[in-house]
């Protein structure tokens, strides 16, 4: 031991006995010393590492007492130095200390097992644990023919355990040095101690006095650690196989590359990239300038090593040049016979937009180039923008490709990142024509109303210059810092409203607009698109589920009013995917969906009939917003008459605020003109309210209805036939032009209403409508106020004009 250590025994003598044998008269009272891991077995030599000080006193406690007997128990402890007597186990194995080592703040025990005890009583609560113990004899005698062959099979494990594991050798030899394989007792234990099985389990074979239970449970922990030590073996062999093949592959690889080189049909990496590149340029007609840089870093690339950071630069930068389609073309197809037809096929109805795309597409036939434009498509979700472009293109019959631009807020998305950072990339533009393949193909850009700007850039700027005619046949892209030739690109943008899309951004497209379908529209729609997609993707044939047109109409006016069709087709899907629950359920075939039966698919109508609200002061407008068309029904009432005053509620913006003070003020000025009571409103509280409350609204087109709502309070008159109206109001009673006279005409024959009051400045915009919209649709043009008061009422009273 450690002569510099004072709180040790001096005297190694008092530890330094002969072997001692299991048959040797032992204490009663003997020192305990817990352990965690797990147990020991008689038999066995063991270092244990102790922490020097905790337990340095109970070692000076065995010297003080001339003992080198040592009781080794398992703990029910997170760790030996905070184990107490009530965790220790009640069985354990008594040994003898042969030496103790120091090393550095730790102690080495050698200590040899003898024999099983039983603890009878632990004689001290805190460390050094002395107690009180009962020795447990080993079986003695000749064993029987059982034991005999549990001995047997534990030995034939052993031996099948030997060359999975080289460690299981050595300490056989150690164990068979002392033993032999005729003691089945200590055959048992060693055989225990062998296996890697958890501390429960060998306390358990620890435990077991009685011999024939001990084989049992020992040669049940062995089979278990053969079956592991099996599959440990097969998992080295298999990976030694592997490195043994990868290494042998790894060495071949770099003799036959050495042999092709001096043979002279082999190149190294480099070589072999520049060769890639230059096979790719014998199809590509690049510009003068491109054909100078491309030289510039191929030249660069000849001569950087491959490990470099700069080599995988400059080859990522020469892989994008050499995939962009430099003078490529795809050839159109100029036949406008086929254009119609590919436009005809995925749409029904549109028939304006056609006739616009066709005419563009005509001017190109005539030259026998289509030369690339820019066209938006305006109009609410779900009409077909997107879907109208991928037809545009296989009318051409152009690669297409479609990005969003939605929330995009970094400009490098659009003109890529400077070759200079790390991970830099080019624009998606230029990313496109790589996936394209083509120089003219059909780019459709999504959602340009929805650009944002950030500290990073303002994308909707760095789309000027891709979408001006004049500027993108040399558009630059940071990363490639060349031009590169876009004005062969026919871009097709979409968008729901052109109020967030900047002017300058505006100006350089062509606008198209698409409105909202009417219920007609839809129905077809439903009967030749929708229906047949759906039963296609559930895997149904057209016979199998039957959706007639009452029922199709009924889905379209309760639960599908928007301007487009793409809800019309989530409630058909609903309807489908329910019916082949029932097909696969065992129903009967073809499934026929009936009006009384919508309920059970789709639930509660979304929509139900629009209540008609009629009376003095009740007038219905017409609006616009980025879903379509609506209808707006404006109340006016007087709700006492204590004071003059003017209320407004509804969310109203403030466009719509002054729209509501300047018809105020024209209806008091004009009252008795019109034929109302002059002193109607000296005392008269008026509330003005436009349902519904929760939707703000703003704009100035229900300018002549709040004005007509006011009148008609004034009057005690509610309107002689339901009309709907919309026109922006002056303070002298002027009728001014307003937008979405498409949508707003849509929305009227949507709800049923055949009469509408218009200003005479928008009868353009009404000729534009379709015929089969306008149908059926009787239409009254002013341009002043006072025109209106004989539509509204069926005897106009007359009053005196005032002049102002």
């Amino acid at each position: 031991m450690n002569d510099n250590n004072n709180d040790l025994p001096q005297n190694d003598d008092v530890f330094d006995h002969a072997l001692v044998k299991s048959g040797e008269v032992m204490p009663g009272v003997i020192h305990l010393l817990p352990v965690t891991s797990r147990p020991f077995f008689p038999g066995q030599a063991v270092p244990l590492m102790m922490e020097e000080a905790h337990w340095s006193p109970t070692f000076n406690s065995m010297a003080d007492k001339s003992t080198s007997i040592l009781g080794i128990v398992l703990a029910d402890a997170p760790t030996a130095e905070t184990a107490q007597p009530e965790d220790f186990r009640r069985i354990g194995v008594v040994g003898h200390v042969h030496r103790i080592q120091q090393i550095e703040d730790r102690l080495q025990v050698l200590v040899e097992f003898v024999q099983r005890f039983e603890i009878q009583k632990v004689m001290t609560s805190t460390d050094p644990f002395i107690a009180q113990v009962d020795y447990l004899p080993e079986p003695s005698g000749k064993p029987n023919r059982e034991i005999k062959s549990y001995a047997l099979a534990i030995i034939n494990t052993i031996k099948e355990l030997l060359p999975l594991n080289p460690l299981y050798a050595e300490e056989l030899r150690m164990f068979l040095d002392r033993f032999g394989p005729e003691d089945p007792s200590h055959l048992a234990d060693f055989a225990a101690s062998l296996t890697s099985s958890n501390k429960k389990q060998l306390q358990g074979v620890l435990e077991a006095v009685e011999l024939l239970p001990r084989m049992e449970r020992v040669l049940v922990l062995l089979n278990n650690e053969l079956e592991m030590a099996r599959a440990q073996h097969e998992i080295r062999k298999s990976v030694e196989e592997r490195m043994d093949k990868q290494q042998r592959e790894f060495f071949l690889r770099e003799q036959l590359k050495s042999i092709q080189q001096e043979l002279g049909i082999a190149k190294d990496d480099r070589t072999a990239e520049l060769d890639k590149f230059t096979e790719r340029l014998e199809s590509l007609t690049l510009t003068k300038q491109a054909q100078e840089r491309l030289d510039e870093e191929m030249d660069k690339l000849a001569m950087l090593e491959t490990g470099s950071p700069e080599y995988a630069v400059t080859r990522n930068y020469l892989d994008w040049i050499t995939l962009l389609p430099w003078g490529k073309h795809s050839e159109d197809k100029l036949d406008m016979a086929y254009a119609r037809k590919a436009l005809d096929k995925d749409h029904y109805g549109l028939d304006d937009v056609k006739e616009r795309i066709l005419e563009f597409l005509a001017v190109g036939i005539m030259k026998k180039e289509i030369s690339g434009s820019i066209v938006l498509f305006v109009g609410p979700p779900g009409v077909g923008k997107t879907s109208i472009g991928k037809s545009i293109a296989e009318a051409l019959g152009r690669e297409f490709y479609r990005f969003s631009l939605g929330g995009i807020r970094d400009e490098a998305e659009i003109k890529g990142h400077r070759r200079t950072y790390i991970g830099a990339m080019p624009g998606k533009f230029i990313q496109s024509m790589k996936e394209v393949g083509t120089e003219n193909p059909v780019i459709m850009l999504d959602e340009i109303d929805k650009v944002g700007a950030s500290y990073q850039g303002d994308p909707a700027s760095a789309l000027l210059e891709v979408l001006d005619p004049e500027q993108n046949s040399e558009f630059l892209d940071h990363y490639l810092d060349l031009r590169f030739d876009l004005s062969k690109v026919l871009f097709l943008c979409t968008a729901n409203q052109l109020d967030t899309i900047p002017r300058p951004l505006l100006d350089r497209m062509e606008v198209i607009p698409l409105s909202g379908y009417i219920a007609s529209e839809k129905l077809q729609i439903a009967r030749r698109y929708l229906l047949p997609r759906q039963l296609e993707r559930a895997g149904l044939k057209r016979s199998q589920v039957k959706i007639n047109a009452p029922v199709l109409r009924a889905i379209i006016e309760g639960y599908a009013r928007d301007a487009g069709v793409r809800r019309l087709e989530k409630q058909i899907g609903k309807i489908v995917r329910k019916c082949v629950v029932k097909i696969l359920e065992g129903a009967k075939t073809p499934i026929s969906i009936q009006k009384e039966e919508l309920k059970e698919y789709l639930g509660n109508p979304l929509f139900r009939e629009e209540r008609s609200i009629t009376g003095p002061g009740v007038v219905t407008g017409l609006a616009w917003t980025a879903m379509g068309g609506a209808t707006l029904t404006i109340e006016a009432v007087k709700t006492h008459g204590f004071n003059r005053g003017f209320k407004l509620t509804g969310q109203l913006g403030d466009v719509m605020r002054e729209s509501a003070e300047i018809a105020y003020g024209y209806i008091i000025g004009h009252a008795e003109e019109f034929g109302a009571d002059p002193g109607f409103f000296e005392k008269s509280f008026i509330h003005l309210h436009v349902p519904a409350g929760a939707t703000p609204k703003d704009g100035p087109s229900a300018g002549i209805t709040m004005a007509s709502a006011l009148l008609s309070l004034a009057r005690g008159e509610q309107l002689a036939r339901p009309l709907a109206m919309t026109g922006e109001m002056t303070l002298t009673g002027e009728v001014f032009p307003v937008g979405g006279i498409r949508e707003k005409v849509i929305a009227a024959r949507r709800t049923g209403i055949k009469e509408l009051i218009i200003p005479k400045e928008n009868q353009g915009d009404y000729e534009e409508v379709p015929e089969h919209i306008r149908k059926g649709i009787k239409v009254h043009f002013v341009a002043h106020f006072e025109e209106m008061v004989p539509l509204l009422f069926k005897k106009p009273r007359k009053g005196t004009r005032k002049s102002l």
